[in-house]
């Protein structure tokens, strides 16, 4: 079973919502004990950098997140903000990051023309630059694209990580695989068959 972390700031029901569509059962807490019996984690997110990291830390989530990902090594999934969460740090505030893949997130605003709207919202094209069992079957589908609304994105320190690129005046990480981690800058919960089929190939791990 899939375990969605709810830390207060992710859209939960809505990925809960897309996993009971396609038949993946799924459980939502903030529970630990309940996280430390977790077969898979998704790691959703809306807003801000350091109040999510500081709700992660306040709800005592840290540690068994830690534990989790980098002992247990189940897969984890950070969705959106809950991918930058997964990186070391970001732009957007001082906090650290769950570190979880040398990567950091970086201001949009300050990298793109300045006639292009911040955060960028709506439908963009992803290219597969590396296999991954998270896009598996992708190369058959002719421009793959998924739903985006964020005003930072993801640059990996190892080319290598960076599974999926998209392009919104610079081309940035929108997917990366570091072993049992896994992350997605857009919603694959309003991303329709494009969505279904990553969370498919989520629940598959």
């Amino acid at each position: 079973m899939i375990t969605i972390v709810d830390y207060g700031m992710g859209n939960v029901g809505s990925i809960a919502n897309m996993l009971r569509k396609i038949g993946v059962p799924s459980h939502i807490s903030r529970d630990p004990a309940e996280l430390d019996r977790a077969e898979k984690l998704v790691l959703p997110g809306v807003g801000a950098f350091d109040p999510a990291i500081e709700r992660i830390e306040a709800y005592g989530l840290r540690p068994i997140l830690e534990k989790k990902a980098l002992r247990d090594r189940v897969p984890v999934l950070g969705i959106c903000l809950g991918m930058q969460l997964l990186t070391e740090s970001s732009e957007e505030g001082r906090r650290p990051g769950l570190a979880f893949i040398p990567a950091r997130a970086l201001a949009l605003r300050d990298r793109i023309p300045a006639n292009l709207k911040v955060p960028t919202m709506g439908w963009n094209l992803v290219h597969l630059n590396a296999p991954s069992p998270l896009t598996a079957g992708f190369e058959q589908i002719e421009e793959p694209r998924f739903y985006f609304v964020h005003s930072y994105f993801v640059r990996c320190a190892q080319p290598e990580h960076g599974i999926l690129s998209a392009t919104y005046g610079v081309t940035y990480d929108a997917g990366f695989q570091r072993d049992n981690i896994y992350g997605v800058q857009f919603h694959p919960e309003k991303s329709h068959r494009f969505g279904m089929r990553l969370l498919e190939n989520f629940a598959r791990l």
